[in-house]
């Protein structure tokens, strides 16, 4: 199996993940990550933030535009070179998560493609919005 070439690729291109986040993902991201900040793990400590409720790390949602590029666009044999970041709105247990990349600039020289990167939830509120550099998969 292997991803789109940078010839295969094109301005405007897109795909797109999509997750229901559940308590256990937190869980288990945590206990991958170390991240044992309670205002993911613990509810009466996360009950007295601003956001009332536990929250789900926002390096989980940023995965999932892992998933978009190593998977489908550009796919397998993509290497991530830099991702930008902006989180903009709380990921909470249940919400619906959709990753979306989009092709914006094509660096055929360096065989560099860089994408917008958005995640949104079952409301339509981005929750996370950025760029990405990727080096698609050669031949």
């Amino acid at each position: 199996m292997q991803g789109k070439t940078i010839d295969e690729i094109n301005v405007g291109d897109s795909a797109e993940f999509v997750k229901t986040v559940s308590e256990s993902d937190i869980y288990l991201f945590a206990g991958v990550t170390g991240d044992m900040n309670p205002a993911h793990i613990n509810e009466v400590y996360a009950s007295q933030t601003f956001f009332k409720t536990r929250i789900a790390h926002g390096m989980l949602a940023a995965g999932f535009i892992s998933a978009v590029l190593g998977m489908q666009l550009p796919g397998p044999g993509t290497i991530y070179l830099k991702q930008e970041l902006s989180f903009l709105a709380p990921v909470r247990i249940g919400d619906t998560i959709t990753a979306r990349v989009e092709v914006t600039e094509i660096l055929a020289e360096k065989k560099r493609v860089k994408l917008k990167t958005t995640c949104f939830n079952q409301e339509g509120t981005v929750v996370l919005d950025g760029q990405a550099t990727v080096s698609p998969p050669k031949r």
